[in-house]
């Protein structure tokens, strides 16, 4: 029996039924309806547009072409093929785009500078004596003074228990108390920023929209409260003292906030006792006195500065002694050394009338406690040790023996 399909006369002999046999009745259940037809890439030109010269039997039809408006309905709405071709060149350029925007927010590349960082806002007072600087070795003047129980060195500088905030985790809290002991090593320790020959350990800890008022700070000090260089640092006049003892004394604390989602603040109030000697002359070896720079600063932390390990630094309150109030501490400070006497001569004179950026600091000056004068269980300055005290005179009346 013939089927649809078979030739009208059947099959010719000895050829078989070809591939039937193999595949048979495969494309039978194929039904080519209109949504088929409508489906194809191709389509063919009506009978009356095949007319015309030059006509092509069968034009392509596009991605974007729809089921025309000659469909069911006539709406004209996209084939299903075209909506899946659409969603995929949306998805790639969605991918492209996230691509090019993580390129841009790469956390490991520091942002460029763009000067959003705050300018720092320092003050620094002078400390004077009342009495005359005591001298000795370094040894017996810590022993003697309130740094006796304090740590040497970074070792003074001890981290807080960490703690995750409401938007900055615990390990991004940690980032922020190391930086700023980092800051405080650089700039209170180093003994290359401590005699003034390098800044450098310090600036790259700063935030880049800080350098250039650092640069300018190290490069002509003043005191008007923005480009004091003793603000960003500590460091000695080296015409005038030298640090003797590389073995700094540092006691103090670390505290950290978070001010909102996008900053974090430390804040640091340490003291630093140095042991100093004359810059010129044959260094003797009781010949050292102490000078006490207490810092208190706040430093602060988006994110961008804590992945490229840096600070903005906001605010520095230094006071430092034995210095004279006459001595403009903005570029250096100018210890009083081992028997210097006290000193009564006050801040220099300031005109209101000139023209020009006034000191800020001027007027300002402190008084160091004097030996006895307590602090809690210390005395506020060291006492002279026993091998440099002057002997009392001896009792009226008392005789006086020679020494053996």
């Amino acid at each position: 029996m013939a089927v649809p399909g078979d030739p009208p006369n059947g099959t010719p002999d000895g050829m078989g039924g070809g591939d039937d046999e193999l595949r048979p009745d495969e494309y039978r259940s194929v039904v080519f309806d209109e949504d088929f037809v409508r489906a194809a890439r191709l389509q063919e030109y009506s009978a009356q547009e095949r007319m015309g010269e030059h006509a092509r039997a069968v034009r392509s039809r596009s991605l974007w072409s729809g089921s025309g408006t000659a469909g069911r309905g006539g709406t004209g709405t996209p084939s299903r093929g075209a909506r899946q071709g659409l969603l995929l060149v949306l998805l790639i350029a969605a991918a492209f785009a996230v691509a090019v925007y993580m390129g841009l927010r790469n956390p490991y590349m520091p942002p460029p500078a763009d000067g959003a960082a705050q300018p720092l806002v320092s003050t620094v007072v002078p400390l004077a004596p009342t009495q005359t600087v005591p001298g000795g070795r370094p040894v017996d003047l810590y022993a003697n003074s309130p740094a006796a129980e304090y740590r040497i060195g970074a070792a003074g500088i001890t981290l807080p228990a960490a703690r995750r905030t409401h938007h900055f985790t615990e390990s991004q809290v940690v980032a922020a108390l190391t930086i700023t002991k980092d800051y405080l090593v650089q700039s209170s320790l180093d003994p290359d920023v401590l005699s003034a020959t390098a800044s450098r350990p310090v600036r790259v800890l700063l935030d880049p929209g800080q350098l250039r008022q650092f640069d300018e700070s190290m490069a002509a000090p003043a005191g008007d409260g923005r480009y004091a260089a003793t603000g960003w640092l500590v460091r000695f006049d080296p015409e005038t003292a030298v640090v003797a003892d590389s073995r700094v004394r540092v006691n103090g604390t670390l505290t950290v906030e978070e001010l909102n989602g996008e900053v974090l603040e430390v804040r640091s109030d340490h003291t630093f006792v140095y042991a100093v000697r004359p810059a010129s002359g044959a260094p003797a070896a009781d010949g050292a006195s102490l000078f006490t720079v207490r810092r208190e600063l706040r430093l602060r932390f988006d994110r961008a500065d804590l992945n490229a390990r840096r600070a903005e630094l906001v605010t520095a309150y230094v006071i430092a002694g034995p210095q004279a109030c006459s001595a403009d501490p903005s570029a250096a400070f100018r210890p009083l050394l081992a028997g210097a006497a006290p000193t009564t001569v006050g801040p220099p004179a300031s005109d209101p009338y000139a023209g020009g950026h006034p000191r800020r600091t001027a007027g300002l000056c402190g008084v160091l406690a004097p030996t006895g004068a307590t602090t809690g269980e210390h005395t506020a300055s060291p006492s002279a040790p026993p091998s440099a005290r002057t002997p009392s005179p001896p009792a009226a009346g008392s005789s006086v023996s020679p020494a053996p």
